[in-house]
């Protein structure tokens, strides 16, 4: 990580849009398909409100270089899963996949809306880093962080089981194909 580079929480409506401008920038259908086979991809795009909702609820980490958001990891309460019709398929399944014997919806967890990494700043650890400040923010309220990755994002799947993400649930929907993976806060 650039020594300039502070992790931190949206703060601002300038925050947010920086967010949604990053995300935009890696969408899956805006990028090419030796950049999502090489560099990953983001597939969900919300809204303003939707991303206005989810800060209202839950603290939005982010990476801040020069005052710039150059990366973030958005956390949803499972509440908020009819929030974007993209993702009610996994919210429609999650509570029935199981973990370590317990379903689901009998753990407290939340869910890892979506995160992307600024293509200048990949490489330089901000990944793990966007996840260690998740770990400390949210694990005394929370025992897993769950989230579900496209398999053909072969990057961030691997990244993920780099933090410590482990594949629990397989699943095709309307989008894609899903591995939904859980991360043990504890």
């Amino acid at each position: 990580m650039q020594p300039n580079t502070l992790l931190t929480y949206a703060q601002t409506d300038e925050d947010l849009q920086q967010i949604l401008d990053l995300q935009r920038k890696n969408l899956k259908a805006n990028i090419s398909e030796q950049t999502k086979r090489e560099q990953g991809f983001v597939t969900v795009s919300h809204e303003w409100e939707q991303l206005q909702l989810m800060q209202s609820l839950t603290p939005q980490v982010v990476a801040k270089s020069e005052g710039k958001v150059v990366a973030y990891a958005l956390a949803m309460l499972p509440q908020m899963g009819t929030l974007i019709p993209d993702l009610q398929p996994m919210f429609e399944i999650i509570d029935e996949v199981e973990w370590e014997g317990r379903y689901l919806r009998d753990c407290r967890y939340y869910v890892m809306g979506q995160i992307c990494v600024d293509e200048a700043y990949r490489g330089q650890g901000l990944f793990d880093a966007l996840y260690r400040k998740h770990s400390e923010l949210y694990s005394a309220d929370y025992e897993l962080l769950v989230t579900e990755i496209s398999t053909s994002n072969h990057r961030s799947q691997r990244a993920h089981e780099r933090v410590g993400f482990r594949t629990i649930h397989t699943h095709v929907d309307h989008v894609d194909n899903w591995n939904i993976v859980a991360w043990d806060l504890r």
